[in-house]
């Protein structure tokens, strides 16, 4: 050995007289004869194989005049300098000797707040070799702490990327090799770090992250604050190495980290965080590294959590079907954290950026599956957290939030969580979204199981079908969650929905009555019919007519104070049209109630729509109103209570249109057949003046409806009145052949004609020879009308009406054809009597 070493020494002597030359040269002013001096020494050195004995002699001697190359003017020198150095570090067995002059020159050249070296490439070469330098000296670079954080420092911050690649590289291998000193002042690395993690290339953020969290890891744990903001910020970074690496990083701290307990309810979330990431990667790391962690913490606590460790392993009743339950330590971590996850979960839902709202959405169902039902005791900010996420505008989070609502509904006993919810949906936390505790109602019900929701149905279908909730808003989104909470019962219930039936339906009824989209009435028709059906009811009608009487009572109780924009009148419009024949089964009720509606001193608009709501109704009365021939008996009352003292005269427009939709209603009771025409025989006297004084009417229609129903009532009891009475309608008839209307006249004319087709043997024409003169002579006058479909109209009726009395209308229109009054249609009548032949030319005025 003595021998070897001998030989060494002579070999690296030998060497070092070969350079002695050139590194005289180095000091030359020629820069082309120190570049060649430099890659002569080279070519003598490190190129030429020499054993590491050799070369730690050489390097000991050649090291300070390479270093003073570092500053060479040069780039070429430099870069040579700095690669056998490098080399030389590689390769000498003791490196370490080299580090009282190469420590200080490489802090000048990168550690000053200036750039000493101008060129990037060297200044990644330089940093390399500290690298090195780190890797092989280990321990032995204590005592340069200060100089390698300087430079740390510096090069995190580097411009050129690659520098900072390295530079963070460099920082972990140096935190591992002394970690004892490394805490001192890791610290001062925390900021060039967090300048350097939102870099535009990934690779550079990566290891920066990376670097972060062996900074953190042998720091002294007081900086996890400054970095965390920045690491959760990379969890949504576009780079799926990136999002990566920050579970990594989180997952070491959670599993390695000196004071990891003190920090858990804040590293849990940036964790669990990545359960729901887009990369199937991602997911399994983070969700490997999480039982890891549940484990380990599960062994470090064994003693405290033995008793649940050998009662709980079984998952509670109802557990979410293909979903995997969290170990015992998951569990526990997040639960004993919950308390202070929970508020800032509250603040990151309401973030301003979109991509943060949506991943703490994803993060509260995670953190609600591990709670279960220790979620109980935060239940007033969970659900307060829940109505201000369901009011985003992105549907991803809504969609997340309510799958969160899901799990509590299926964790949190109903008898706690309906108590609050429901007290919410009848005092909504948000005026402009009131809607918001409906819709997490109707997802927290679709996770309760049937059987812990049977004893709650009466309250919760009782509170739907409050005033204040269910007729309150009718903004489209209220109403489409009072649907979905409708909706969720029947589906979630089943049969057992029957016993709540009125209530659902009442609400269902509600909302058909208010809603002015069809979309929503059509799907509120579907769950009437889903509700028939969960009763075991055949169809819609047979649900009515099992409800049919408490509806009533329902709308009864506040049939006094009903206006025209009451909910109740819309109501009792969907009741009655939707249930078909059986309102029929239900007259005696629905006749005091439209008493009371339509009596002369109720809102005018609001008898107006229910006038029109039974004008419907009577015209097709065989299939509604009188279905069971009920209403045929309470016809009469009908006509007198409500009908008539509806057509009383009464001064203003308001007052004309109630009697114009009173007269549709009464030819609507006239044509549906709901009153017998013994019944309007016996009414007639009554009737009759109403209808007459109609005919005098302002509004075109009021004076066309009395005409139509002057017509359905000759119809119906013409051949049976007196001819007094006959006597008092025929006049007031022919006054409208002059109205300024051509349909009123029309239809007047065809009244008359119904008149004269009324006078039966009964009827002496020449005892009322004097009425029926009037009517042929007022008629004849209209043979010479403007209009030819009513002289046409008028000469039918004339012929239709001769047998009355043809020797009258003979006289009457002979004296018309003398004037040269209507000659044509004159000989056209006169033939028709026979007193001209029927091939008689007509005679034509002048």
């Amino acid at each position: 050995m003595a021998t070897m070493a001998a030989g060494d020494e002579h070999a690296a002597s030998e060497v070092l007289r070969g350079l002695a030359r050139h590194l005289n040269c180095l000091n030359e002013d020629n820069k082309a004869t120190r570049k060649r001096a430099l890659e002569l020494i080279k070519r003598e050195t490190v190129d030429r194989g020499l054993s590491s004995s050799v070369l730690q002699e050489v390097f000991s001697a050649l090291l300070k005049p390479l270093l003073k190359c570092l500053s060479d003017p040069m780039e070429r020198c430099r870069e040579t300098a700095i690669a056998m150095i490098t080399e030389f570090i590689r390769c000498v067995p003791k490196p370490e000797e080299s580090l009282p002059y190469l420590m200080p020159c490489l802090a000048h050249r990168l550690g000053e707040k200036e750039l000493q070296e101008p060129a990037e490439e060297l200044r990644l070469s330089a940093v390399e070799m500290l690298t090195l330098a780190v890797e092989v000296c280990g321990k032995h670079l204590a005592p340069y702490l200060t100089e390698i954080i300087h430079i740390l420092q510096r090069t995190i911050v580097d411009p050129f990327p690659d520098v900072r690649r390295e530079s963070c590289k460099c920082t972990i291998n140096f935190a591992k090799c002394v970690p004892e000193h490394f805490h001192m002042q890791a610290e001062s690395l925390v900021k060039p770090l967090m300048q350097t993690v939102s870099h535009q290339h990934y690779r550079v953020r990566v290891s920066v992250i990376y670097a972060t969290g062996a900074v953190i890891q042998h720091g002294t744990g007081k900086n996890v604050d400054d970095v965390l903001s920045h690491l959760a910020q990379r969890l949504f970074d576009d780079s799926p190495q990136v999002r990566k690496a920050v579970t990594a990083v989180v997952g070491d701290w959670l599993l390695h980290m000196r004071d990891r307990y003190s920090y858990f309810h804040k590293l849990i979330p940036l964790l669990l965080s990545g359960i729901n990431d887009e990369i199937p990667e991602i997911r399994l790391l983070s969700a490997d590294l999480w039982r890891q962690v549940g484990a380990q913490w599960e062994k470090e606590n064994e003693e405290e959590i033995k008793d649940k460790m050998d009662f709980l392993l079984t998952p509670p009743p109802f557990y979410p079907p293909g979903v995997e339950r969290p170990g015992l330590g998951c569990r526990e971590l997040v639960l004993r954290n919950l308390g202070r996850l929970v508020p800032a979960i509250t603040h990151d839902i309401t973030d301003w950026l979109v991509p943060t709202r949506v991943r703490t959405s994803q993060l509260l169902s995670v953190l609600l599956l591990h709670a279960e039902d220790h979620s109980t005791q935060h239940l007033q900010p969970l659900l307060a957290t829940l109505y201000c996420a369901c009011k985003d505008t992105e549907r991803e989070v809504v969609s997340n939030c309510l799958a969160a609502a899901q799990l509590l509904g299926t964790f949190v006993p109903p008898v706690v969580l309906l108590k609050l919810l429901l007290d919410h949906v009848t005092t909504p936390y948000s005026s402009s979204h009131p809607w918001t505790p409906l819709m997490v109602l109707a997802a927290v019900l679709g996770g309760c199981s049937r059987t812990l929701l049977k004893p709650h149905l009466e309250k919760i279908a009782n509170t739907l079908s409050l005033p204040e909730v269910c007729q309150e808003y009718q903004q489209v989104a209220y109403v489409e969650q009072l649907l979905c909470c409708v909706d969720v019962l029947l589906r979630q219930c089943e049969s057992d929905a029957g016993s709540v039936g009125l209530q659902l339906l009442q609400v269902l009824v509600t909302v058909q009555s208010l809603s002015a989209e069809p979309r929503l009435s059509a799907k509120a028709l579907e769950s009437v019919q889903l509700l028939s059906k969960v009763q075991g009811l055949d169809s819609t009608t047979e649900l009515y007519r099992q409800h049919m009487g408490q509806l009533l009572d329902w709308l009864s109780g506040s049939v006094n104070t009903w206006f025209s924009f009451s909910p109740q009148r819309l109501q009792l419009h969907v009741i009655v049209t939707q249930s078909g024949p059986v309102i029929g089964e239900f007259v005696c009720q629905l006749m005091p109630l439209l008493t009371s509606c339509l009596q002369p001193d109720r809102d005018p608009e609001l008898r107006m729509n229910i006038f029109t709501m039974l004008a419907k109704l009577l015209l097709d009365a065989s299939n509604t109103l009188d279905s069971k021939g009920l209403f045929r008996d309470e016809s009469q009352k009908f006509l007198l209570d409500i009908l008539l003292p509806n057509l009383v005269w009464r001064a203003g427009r308001t007052a004309a249109a109630i009697r114009t939709s009173a007269l549709s209603c009464l030819l609507a009771l006239l044509h549906g057949g709901a009153i017998t025409p013994g019944q309007l025989l016996c009414l007639e006297e009554k009737v009759s003046p109403y209808v007459l004084s109609a005919l005098e009417e302002d509004s075109q229609m009021g004076r066309l409806l009395a005409c139509r129903s002057l017509s359905a009532l000759l119809q119906l009891i013409g051949t049976d009145l007196h001819p007094e009475a006959l006597n008092k309608i025929y006049p007031m008839l022919l006054k409208r052949l002059d109205d300024s209307s051509e349909e009123v006249r029309s239809v007047a004319l065809r009244a008359v004609g119904l008149w004269l087709s009324c006078l039966t043997g009964d009827y002496n024409p020449e005892v009322w020879a004097s009425h029926l003169q009037l009517l042929f002579q007022q008629l004849l006058l209209h043979l010479d009308d403007p209009n030819g479909s009513v002289q046409a109209q008028v000469l039918e009726i004339l012929k239709n009406g001769s047998s009355v009395h043809p020797a009258l209308l003979r006289k009457e229109t002979e004296a018309v054809r003398d004037q040269q009054r209507s000659p044509l249609y004159c000989d056209q009548l006169l033939q028709h009597l026979g007193l001209l032949p029927a091939d008689t030319p007509a005679e034509r005025p002048e």
